[in-house]
């Protein structure tokens, strides 16, 4: 687990994922044209998407899918069910070669997190994975799971990212999702200052995901949650991936103001000053640092863009 994009993660470069499109895998139409849409990850579903009458036949998609959905470049996961009698037939489904991550939804338990990833470290083993190659996505959607945060992050090093599950965040909580996300202000800022200390990268909206069609509610969404600090988010429909992919990319506005941050403080340094201005404004240590964050996540996202160009 690292807080920056260029680390390194099961012996594989980890780039950076902004947009995770999610679909339901037996719906050969949506699977067939996801490599299309731009994002960084495609999640093939089998939860929510998928009546519990087609889940069986779900599963048996899940590795032909899987060729399929990563044409693009993007990372391939799974989304599982959470449920007894679900979440083991899922796994089974999903932990074959083509699989980069599992989402994990209604995350409560670190004890389920630790044996599920000893599960998936025996199937990787039986079938040919490297070791740790698979990594985790875990929503948190109750309060029980939101007390647990930093036990769930801190469960297993498979854990990339973490997420406040809106939808069914809400309807714990026995509220609609508002416009301008207020009930989830605590939750997302609670989840991103813990997953910022232990080294998972916090994902998510502060608003609901739900209204495709209004995208600017859904951008209002998303500026929210990258302004308290989280890296990317989930999309339901391929419209909002271009969206996702811009709102959490830093500017060329910004990048070019970094890099001046950057190469004029090196005169600065030479020169034995910490503390200087440019345009007005006081330049010290944490904005340094700040610059060269944002600079190694632009680097991060080039190489996630390049390597998708390549592949289509």
């Amino acid at each position: 687990m690292a807080t920056l994009d260029l680390t390194s993660h099961g012996g594989q470069m980890t780039l950076a994922r902004r947009s995770s499109l999610i679909l339901p895998v037996n719906q050969p139409r949506f699977v067939e044209r996801a490599y299309t849409r731009g994002a960084d990850a495609i999640v093939l579903d089998l939860e929510d998407s998928v009546p519990a009458a087609e889940k069986g036949n779900a599963r048996k998609l899940l590795k032909d899918a899987f060729a399929i959905a990563a044409r693009g470049g993007a990372e391939v996961a799974v989304r599982v069910n959470n449920e007894p009698g679900l979440l083991d037939e899922d796994v089974d489904a999903a932990v074959h070669p083509g699989l980069d991550n599992l989402n994990i939804p209604k995350a409560e338990s670190a004890d389920q997190i630790r044996e599920l990833a000893a599960r998936v470290e025996r199937l990787e083993r039986a079938r040919g994975l490297t070791p740790g190659h698979v990594q985790f996505s875990l929503a948190v959607e109750t309060p029980v799971g939101l007390l647990a945060t930093r036990e769930l992050a801190t469960a297993s090093p498979r854990i990339r990212n973490m997420s406040v599950g809106v939808e069914d965040y809400c309807l714990s909580l026995g509220v609609e999702p508002s416009a301008d996300g207020t009930e989830l202000l605590y939750a997302v800022s609670f989840l991103v200052t813990i997953c910022k200390a232990v080294g998972v990268e916090p994902t998510g909206l502060v608003g609901s995901i739900a209204g495709f069609r209004d995208l600017a509610t859904f951008e209002g969404a998303a500026v929210r949650a990258r302004q308290l600090g989280c890296l990317g988010a989930g999309c339901i429909h391929p419209g909002q991936v271009p969206i996702v992919n811009r709102e959490y990319s830093p500017s060329a506005d910004e990048v070019a103001y970094a890099r001046r941050i950057v190469e004029e403080n090196a005169q600065h340094e030479a020169a034995g000053r910490a503390s200087w201005s440019l345009d007005g404004k006081m330049i010290d240590v944490p904005v340094v640092l700040r610059a060269q964050r944002l600079l190694a996540r632009h680097a991060a996202i080039q190489v996630r863009e390049v390597k998708k160009s390549i592949a289509c």
